[in-house]
């Protein structure tokens, strides 16, 4: 793990050295008299690529996808034979949004209503061209990827499925039955036009009479991050080179074809792995990254308050064969339409010369960011307009279901909670502790995941038209539901906790929860954003990151500070490199089934590669998982067991309007829980 891990973070050191005008800096803008410069080659073909990513995190996706049809019709219409429009993956997620589809009041609209089938549709309406598989998409199993790309009828009503192809390079449906048919040999390469409903390798799109070649990748970490069932990863070791190696196979039947203009469409997690990958790969002229929620920007941009810049667009890196290939990425929730116009030379070679800053970039789709481009929301595709409309009506109604309060702005940002202690991660472990004492009152330590907390609980106040800042504070009110300013909601729960996964009790050693929390933080950096980071309840912990991975953690508390619970005070389990407690004395906790479970048949992982699996094999006897939900139960809002259904009922038993939740956010140094000591000169 040490050698991958110095591997990775030497190729992306050797990649940010390489990139074009240091460090990775966008290639200058061109206007006026510049681009008649004799240094420069003259354009033989302009192609207008429009992109997406990641809608998925719990933004207002109703009024987003509507501006953000209105910047698609309007650049479209500017240059209507030269434009391609596609995603790099995540283009849903369960959670509200998705789920409302299922609501019949959509038959009109998408023929057979089902869960996802509304995101899915909006990305019709919009002439979406091609996508890759991002991790979310398989969330809730093949089936549903199968359910949403495939043709449906029910009576005289019919469900299109996607009228697009999704493409992945490194993945092998094979195994798979429901998506093995979908994804056949003789889609490999074929045009963009006759694979609506199938899945391919790579594709061919014709934009204003030229080829485009487009291969999509995903992230090799897929089976340990989300449900994969009979799809294998390639390659399965996360090697970058190996990685590079399934694109490039792609890349070069491609260009042995003919084509020579290809994009790269790659769904990665970390924005990191896209960028070393460009200067590893030949013949590839555009990355579309996904996954990271990384928002890159020009300085023409209009960025949206609350948002942050994770660099320049476009990023610009030395390719392998020593030409220009350039790095796209734009933030999640359709916040931003990327847009890239590419001026080629006769050898069908990007002159990044002549890349148009004014043109190019992440354009805003709110209020703001339409005006900047002349549009209001009345310009959005009515087509897009009526299906956002009818699933934000289904969302509203659970914006008046109020089951509890906060006085603070509760932090569930990724950035955060897949790398400290925040207040949101504390009260929602705290809140599965609760519930699983109801069942079992030995249970005293909470563990789940920091990367199944999606969305914070609050609202950033910003002056209107401000493109920065803004203060983070407590939900807005909702007047017409009757919601006031503070009040936490079922819709605040759902976007909070879209995963809603059930919970399970098991019963680790002292030894084992070391090992458990020694993973949590194994692969922590200043700069990661591993989902593994724990959120915990009942313990609290210190670890230092500059250590081997496995030494890591170097105070261990279980703690019970009121002494209701199992124990009568604080009893403290590892300190100074030594257990303070027999290594095989058991504590009983409760964790998500997600992180229990193992993640294929035998396995010996369960999500996020959290050990659980291999602790039930060893001895399942003294394992002795329990989950408070049965295997295979359609998980709703109020399904006992489930997460959602824990947290609405610790708000409402604690946390009412007349009590809310009032213990703000804080930053490393302020952690009591999770103490990392690179960020603190005490601790534990």
């Amino acid at each position: 793990m040490q050698t991958k891990s110095l591997l990775l973070a030497s190729l992306i050191a050797s990649a940010l050295l390489s990139a074009c005008g240091g460090g990775g800096s966008s290639s200058s803008g061109d206007t006026g008299s510049s681009n008649n410069s004799p240094s420069l080659a003259t354009t033989a073909y302009t192609l207008q690529l429009l992109h997406v990513s990641d809608m998925d995190s719990g933004g207002d996706l109703v009024a987003n996808s509507k501006g953000l049809s209105a910047l698609l019709k309007k650049f479209r219409a500017e240059l209507p034979s030269n434009t391609l429009f596609v995603s790099s993956g995540d283009n849903y997620i369960p959670g509200p949004f998705f789920n409302a589809a299922d609501d019949n009041s959509l038959t009109t609209e998408l023929g057979v209503p089902l869960a996802g089938r509304g995101d899915i549709g909006i990305l019709n309406a919009m002439g979406l061209q091609a996508s890759a598989l991002g991790n979310h998409e398989f969330d809730n199993g093949t089936k549903t990827v199968a359910d949403l790309l495939k043709k449906a009828t029910s009576g005289s009503n019919t469900w299109t499925g996607t009228t697009f192809p999704y493409l992945a390079t490194n993945l092998d449906f094979s195994g798979d039955s429901n998506l093995s048919s979908l994804a056949a040999t003789a889609n490999d390469g074929a045009d963009t036009t006759t694979l609506g409903n199938k899945i391919a390798k790579y594709a061919v799109v014709t934009v204003g009479g030229e080829k485009i070649g487009l291969v999509g990748a995903s992230t090799p970490t897929l089976p340990s991050i989300t449900t994969m069932g009979g799809v294998a990863v390639r390659p399965a070791d996360n090697n970058i080179t190996k990685l590079a190696a399934e694109i490039q196979s792609s890349v070069d039947l491609l260009t042995a074809s003919g084509v020579n203009k290809i994009i790269v469409l790659a769904h990665m997690q970390q924005l990191s792995v896209e960028k070393a990958l460009a200067p590893l790969l030949k013949d590839v002229d555009v990355i579309v990254g996904g996954g990271s929620n990384t928002g890159l920007y020009d300085a023409d941009d209009l960025i949206r308050a609350g948002d942050s810049k994770g660099g320049d667009y476009p990023l610009s890196y030395v390719s392998a064969k020593n030409e220009a290939t350039l790095v796209v990425n734009v933030d999640a929730d359709y916040k931003y339409l990327g847009r890239l116009v590419l001026p080629f030379d006769k050898e069908g070679k990007i002159i990044t010369g002549k890349l148009d800053s004014t043109k190019n970039g992440a354009w805003a789709t709110h209020t703001a960011g339409l005006t900047r481009a002349g549009l209001t929301v009345a310009d959005a595709m009515p087509a897009v307009t009526a299906i956002a409309d009818k699933i934000g009506a289904v969302i509203s109604a659970k914006d008046g279901n109020i089951l509890g309060a906060a006085g603070v702005y509760l932090e569930g940002d990724r950035v955060y909670v897949r790398s400290r202690e925040s207040n949101l991660g504390n009260l929602s472990a705290d809140a599965n502790l609760a519930y699983a004492q109801k069942t079992d009152p030995s249970v005293a330590i909470s563990l789940k995941n920091g990367g199944g907390i999606r969305s914070s609980i609050g609202y950033i106040d910003a002056p209107a038209g401000s493109t920065s800042g803004g203060t983070k504070t407590k939900t807005a009110a909702n007047a017409a539901l009757g919601k006031q300013a503070g009040d936490i909601s079922q819709l605040d729960i759902e976007f909070a906790l879209k995963f809603n996964n059930a919970l399970s009790l098991v019963s680790v050693t002292a030894d084992q929860l070391k090992q458990v929390l020694e993973h949590g933080v194994s692969d922590w950096t200043a700069t990661s954003t591993q989902g593994k980071f724990p959120q915990v309840g009942g313990v609290k912990f210190s670890f230092d990151p500059t250590q081997a991975a496995g030494s890591r953690v170097k105070t261990i508390v279980v703690d019970d500070p009121d002494g209701a619970g199992p124990l009568t005070g604080a009893e403290t389990v590892y300190r100074n490199g030594a257990f303070q407690v027999a290594t095989s004395k058991v504590y009983r906790m409760v964790t998500l089934n997600y992180l229990a479970n193992a993640t294929t048949t035998g396995g010996s992982t369960g999500g996020d590669n959290y050990p659980f699996p291999a602790f039930k094999i060893a001895n399942a006897a003294l394992f002795n998982q329990y989950d408070l939900t049965a295997s295979g139960t359609t998980m709703s809002f109020t399904t006992a067991g489930g997460e959602q259904d824990a947290f609405a009922w610790y708000l409402k038993s604690k946390f009412p309007r007349a009590t809310p939740y009032t213990v703000a956010d804080t930053d490393y140094a302020a952690n009591l829980r999770i103490q990392n000591l690179s960020k603190r000169s005490d601790g534990l």
